[in-house]
């Protein structure tokens, strides 16, 4: 059909109308994916792109999103100058809002001819906001008796929802009807104007009436009716502020009504039945978007329309001026543009990549070399992949490969089975390799030149597992980006880092659970026995998202300035962590054995102790039956119950207890610590010695904590004791192998040093650029005892407030650990502030900040957030504010050390050494070395681990590392 005919047809009963926002729809396209330039002449164009594929998936598959059915009609609204009436009414309306970003200006009336180009109406009129179109619009389609579907997220519109007319925000594929705006603004839709005249808006420069948001608003309005008869009451609203506010600014209100009412009744200049829907005019859309070079595309709709793309000339419609587009006034941002903040345009990334649905269906199952080449061939010429593996198990050193998946733009996936066996639920096996897979040798060789082409980003969540599996394969992947550490890097401490947990926050998906595709209990089976079709939407799902996921973080790093955390601290750490892991360590697995004797032994003593001073046997390992006795029986201060109505035995309570002078809480203690060790190491770690291997191979979390320190599982060897015997004793079942000697480097005392630099004490860091005893010196400023024989009881004292300063210890605490009363503990406090003044004001510098922010930073950059710092909770606050001084400290501490972990190997490869590192437990790194190399390599350990701060910053005092080599880690330490 020619674009030059239209049909016209009124609306009946029964029709379908769609108003698309199209401001809405340009800055969610400009904002979701990365810059994009025609490759033939560097036109800006990521905005059409994206709106063009948002467009038609919309005329594609409206009926399977949020909006549930086909229009009969639709148009796309856009702004078209920036005076409407509202400037009139006040001058300073949308004064605020940002200027165009010059690469999208070119793209406005390029966007227009896309739509047309699609044969859909493009509807803009002077002096008049896209919304009073769509508001019109809606009544004259309410009256014809059709239904309305206005597809935007811009909360103004929202006023408008009533029955037959509902809203479908393309953020999250979600409907917004009369409960979602309930829910939103606490009132009914035709009240919503009233609440944003009273709380203002400050992305369009609305007033409002200062000190009353939209809560409070919603309150006001549900008790009053609307917003004149409250103005009519306001002097009889009993709190003073607010009744002063509503009085003086009353008029302002009023205003800020007639701002947000959308007008209902303008005249307008084309007629709702030119917006029915037309049928697509192939060989007009294929052009433009061959003109535009979007080739997937132009694909699709070639192959919908049965037109051929290649008989199509480009050229034929460059007059349409898609060569040479004429700018638009900046004003055609007025809309839904918001604030282009970082965050803010984070969101509207996740609008318009969260306006795509998951569509499981449109996964592809890959089973022939040939079909995988099509895949890598399309990564090739995208510039990146989005890759994960599934494996039979969270093992890296012993999982074997069952299937890969990839994608290669948002909603275009694939899994590629290589290990599925018959037998899905059996959980003693199946039968041998299911029919129809790629032989993994030959997958695996036709993705290698992938994997490791450095002009293909590879994309994954949480790599470093991905990356052991792949590098046991023979592939090493590079380059490469990470979604779980950029999502680390830009919001540690708002929420978990995992692929479900990001999707839902930034995407609104859930995605499928495991135990959806294999089970759970018993019946949970390996992934080699899930069959290959639910395998294939669970992988290709993850990828899909994966991706999605790193087009919404990665652009976020510069306006956040986390870019060189994310490229310096965290991207690096990948390969080294995971190299380590590899490398696994040597155990003992005769001395664990005598050891787990040993405890068995001390623990049976101290219980036969237990039961002697409780005056009767009982289970020790019971908190019920201890709780009965201690404060039941023994009637011991400080007893409290706990919600089920038990007496609490936690490990507090009884510290407490044994401070305070009580032999069997203190006996209790000793008891739990041993058992601990027991169950934890003694006995549990010969069970983490690999067959393969014969060592033990932990697991390092990279995003596990807000402050960047890292922890270990599986198993976790940085809570083994250094201080205690037993805690000694374990580490001595760490060996060497022959003809090797372990190396252990440990920075000396780093985070008072961090606090020295950061809190600019001139006691301390003159007191490390000398080298002084750092306790000792402490205790000599506050006690006034000379350092040459000090006692030291006294230096421990002062050890315990430099140290407890760092985490908030309190005067309870204190007393607790010194065995002191609360107020000793309390003046030796106040006495530590008074004669380091510098370290409470940068703790209350810390504190202003936090609140202020809900953040704080790491010498480097690094953002540790407290979202709650501000909750009204005393107790809670405190606790924030205690974590908040501390991670700056610690953070700094651990970028340090993962500086000197990321250089690590390069040193010693530069000194010709052959040292590898093997583990870092807190502020320790432990290497494996050839005996006859031990002498060389500690220097150059030391020296990289000393100089790691460099030259990111001139640190006001010196780092130091104590490094030794010996036959055991203990040894070593």
């Amino acid at each position: 059909m020619s674009s030059e005919s239209k049909i016209s047809r009124p609306l009946a009963p029964g029709d379908h109308v769609f108003l698309v926002d199209g401001s809405s729809y340009i800055f969610r396209a400009y904002h979701a994916l990365p810059p994009l330039t025609r490759k033939s002449d560097g036109l800006p164009v990521g905005a059409v792109a994206g709106f063009c594929n948002m467009l038609w998936k919309l005329l594609r598959e409206a009926d399977e999103t949020a909006a549930g059915v086909t229009p009969t009609h639709i148009a796309v609204i856009f702004d078209h100058s920036a005076k409407t009436f509202r400037n009139e009414i006040y001058d300073q309306y949308k004064a605020q809002r940002p200027d165009v970003p010059e690469d999208l200006r070119p793209q406005f009336s390029i966007i227009r001819d896309a739509v047309r180009a699609f044969n859909v109406a493009s509807i803009e009129q002077e002096g008049f906001e896209a919304d009073d179109l769509i508001a019109t619009y809606t009544r004259q389609a309410v009256e014809a008796g059709a239904d309305v579907t206005i597809i935007s997220s811009d909360k103004d519109l929202m006023q408008l929802i009533q029955p037959g007319v509902a809203m479908v925000d393309t953020m999250k594929n979600k409907r917004i009807e009369a409960p979602e705006v309930q829910e939103k603004f606490g009132v009914a839709p035709d009240k919503v104007v009233d609440v944003q005249a009273l709380a203002g808006d400050s992305v369009d420069n609305v007033p409002g009436v200062p000190g009353i948001g939209v809560k409070t608003a919603a309150q006001l309005i549900n008790e009053y009716g609307d917003l004149e008869n409250l103005l009519a009451h306001a002097s009889e609203i009993k709190q003073t502020k607010r009744r002063e506010n509503l009085i003086e600014f009353a008029e302002q209100a009023r205003i800020s009504r007639r701002l947000v009412e959308l007008d209902q009744n303008m005249p307008v200049d084309v007629a709702l039945a030119d917006s029915a829907v037309q049928p697509l005019d192939g060989e007009k859309a294929v052009a433009f978007l061959k003109a535009m070079e979007f080739t997937t595309l132009t694909r699709r709709v070639a192959e919908l329309s049965e037109t051929s793309a290649e008989d199509i000339e480009a050229t034929e419609v460059a007059i349409k001026g898609w060569e040479s587009p004429t700018p638009v006034a900046s004003s055609a941002t007025s809309g839904d543009s918001g604030e282009a903040t970082p965050s803010a345009l984070a969101e509207r990334r996740a609008a318009n990549i969260g306006a795509l649905p998951i569509d499981h269906s449109a996964y592809e199952t890959v089973t022939t070399l040939e079909a995988l080449q099509v895949w890598i061939d399309a990564a090739f010429e995208a510039g990146f992949v989005a890759v994960d593996t599934e494996t039979t198990s969270l093992d890296t050193m012993q999982a074997e490969i069952v299937g890969i998946s990839l994608a290669t733009e948002p909603g275009k996936a694939c899994y590629i089975p290589l290990g599925h066996v018959d037998g899905e639920g059996d959980l003693l096996g199946g039968g041998g390799l299911v029919e129809g897979q790629i032989p993994r040798d030959e997958a695996l060789k036709a993705l290698k030149p992938l994997l490791e082409a450095p002009s293909v980003l590879k994309i994954a969540q949480n790599l470093k597992y991905d990356w052991v599996i792949f590098k046991r394969l023979g592939v090493e992947v590079a380059p490469y980006d990470d979604t779980m550490l950029l999502s680390y890097a830009l919001d540690a401490g708002k929420g978990g880092n995992g692929m479900d947990a990001l999707s839902e926050r930034w995407l609104g998906h859930v995605p499928i659970k495991y135990a959806e595709v294999a089970g759970k209990g018993k019946t949970l089976v390996t992934f080699d026995k899930v069959s290959i079709e639910k395998a294939s939407a669970y992988a290709a799902e993850d990828a899909d998202v994966t991706l999605r996921l790193w087009l919404i973080l990665k652009p976020r790093l510069p306006g956040e300035q986390i870019a060189t955390v994310y490229e310096t601290l965290e991207r690096p750490m990948v390969p080294v962590l995971a190299r380590m892991e590899m490398r696994g360590i040597t155990v003992d697995r005769q001395m664990l054995s005598r050891l787990s004797g040993e405890l068995a032994q001390g623990a049976a003593a101290l219980e036969a102790e237990i039961h002697e001073l409780a005056g009767k046997p009982f289970n020790v390992g019971s908190p019920k039956q201890l709780g009965d006795i201690l404060f039941g029986e023994m009637g011991l201060p400080g007893g409290k119950k706990t919600k089920t109505g038990a007496w609490s035995t936690s490990a507090s309570v009884l510290d407490d207890l044994a401070a305070e002078g009580h032999e069997l809480p203190s006996r209790i203690v000793e008891w739990r610590q041993l058992s601990k060790l027991k169950s934890t190491y003694t006995d549990a770690l010969p069970g983490y010695i690999n067959a393969e291997t014969g060592r033990v191979h932990t697991s390092y979390a990279l995003a596990a904590t807000t402050t960047g320190r890292l922890s270990s599982s599986e198993p976790n060897l940085q809570n083994i004791p250094v201080r205690t015997e037993a805690g000694r004793k374990i580490r001595k079942a760490f060996i060497a192998p022959q003809g090797f000697k372990l190396l252990s480097a440990d920075y000396s005392q780093i985070e008072l040093r961090v606090l020295a630099h950061m809190a600019e004490i001139p006691q301390l860091v003159q007191a490390f650029a000398d080298g002084l005893d750092i306790h000792a010196m402490t205790a000599s400023e506050m006690f006034g005892v000379p350092i040459e024989g000090m006692d030291p009881m006294i230096r421990r004292r002062a050890k315990a407030i430099n140290f407890g300063i760092i985490y908030g210890i309190s005067a309870f605490g204190l007393a607790n650990q010194l065995g002191i009363s609360r107020g000793e503990a309390g003046d030796y406090i106040k006495k530590y502030f008074e004669r380091f003044p510098g370290i409470r004001d940068f703790m209350e510098e810390t504190k202003s900040f936090v609140h202020a922010n809900g953040y704080v930073k790491t010498i480097f950059g690094r953002k540790a957030h407290y979202p709650d710092v501000n909750t009204k909770n005393p107790n809670m606050r405190a606790f924030y504010e205690r974590a908040a001084i501390n991670a700056p400290i610690q953070g700094s501490a651990a970028d340090i050390l993962r500086r000197a972990m990321v250089r690590m190997e390069d040193a010693l490869k530069a000194a010709k050494l052959d040292a590898k590192m093997l583990l870092q437990v807190h502020d320790e790194l432990i290497f494996e070395v050839p005996e006859d190399q031990a002498d060389a390599t500690i220097p150059v350990v030391s020296r990289t681990m000393e100089d790691a701060p460099h030259p990111a910053l001139s640190m006001r005092v010196p780092l130091q590392v104590d490094a030794r080599a010996a036959d055991t880690w203990d040894e070593a330490h």
